[in-house]
């Protein structure tokens, strides 16, 4: 007779009221965007283990191992400095060429790697990511923690190399983490807009090679930042110096090295750097949320 009676009561119900009346939800539906961020925080163990995991498995098969860290950049380095420092001579106005270069070539690698990754962080873990449940945005995160673990090894080499050809220890070095930071906020929420666009277009990850060598040539890795204000118009010098990679290798630069050229002043690139790390978080991370229930399916 109960159940009678309660079949009774739900017979004239439609499907999303009889779903309110019993507390049922509709299987992968998007969290809202402040229990998203919640799930996101109770899964930060996961995160971090899921980086470090494949921060080992990148070198494991490598006989130097994690050696490669260093030697990368380095190699790359020695080449870039043969090519425009000495061939081309872009080392002109430049007091510290090989200070300079380093800093520039070990800052654009940490956002260049983690948009390279991000981009196919999820197109790339479709087994994972239809195998259990998580909130997806772990995994471009988790890329950029992994780069950000890369970048602290190399940073240390770089600190050797500043301090070999000359430039003198000071206090403004402490200013290097601060930039560093607002760089990996930069990066994540780039990641995280990359990383959905990269669902949808696979063929993204042929493309992005080319898209980061361009962006590195706009952002003054290789020669001083004065040859913009000589080869650009206004409009095209104005572009190039709200940069975020440029700004954030300029206040790199401006910590480690002394006068060194910058295209702003010290507190312009804070600001501008600032700003760059905010819109791209909560516009990156706003971005993946949306499209939180299309990931893994199809």
């Amino acid at each position: 007779m109960a159940n009678t009676a309660v079949a009774d009561a739900d017979s004239g119900l439609t499907r999303a009221q009889l779903a309110a009346r019993y507390g049922l939800t509709v299987a992968g539906e998007r969290p809202t965007l402040a229990g998203y961020t919640r799930q996101l925080w109770s899964y930060r163990h996961f995160i971090a283990a899921y980086a470090n995991a494949k921060l080992i498995a990148t070198f494991a098969t490598a006989r130097l191992g994690r050696v490669w860290q260093v030697l990368t950049p380095l190699t790359n380095a020695a080449i870039y400095f043969l090519i425009f420092g000495v061939i081309l001579n872009t080392r002109a106005g430049v007091d510290n060429f090989i200070a300079y270069l380093c800093v520039g070539l070990f800052v654009f690698n940490f956002t260049q790697t983690v948009v390279l990754h991000g981009t196919q962080s999820i197109s790339s873990n479709l087994g994972l990511i239809r195998a259990l449940h998580f909130p997806r945005a772990s995994l471009p995160i988790a890329v950029t923690l992994t780069q950000f673990q890369n970048l602290l090894t190399a940073m240390l080499v770089l600190v050797a190399i500043v301090l070999v050809t000359g430039e003198p220890l000071t206090l403004e070095w402490l200013l290097v983490l601060p930039a560093l930071l607002l760089q990996s906020v930069f990066n994540v929420g780039t990641a995280l807009g990359m990383a959905r666009i990269g669902s949808k277009m696979t063929d993204l990850k042929q493309l992005m090679p080319f898209v980061m060598r361009t962006w590195m040539y706009a952002s003054g890795v290789l020669y001083s930042v004065q040859n913009f204000a000589k080869h650009l118009p206004g409009w095209a010098q104005l572009l190039v110096e709200l940069n975020p990679l440029l700004i954030y290798i300029e206040l790199v630069r401006h910590a480690l090295m002394e006068d060194v050229p910058l295209t702003s002043s010290a507190t312009q690139l804070w600001l501008v750097g600032t700003a760059w790390a905010l819109v791209a978080f909560v516009g990156g991370y706003v971005y993946f949320w949306r499209g939180e229930k299309e990931y893994g399916r199809g």
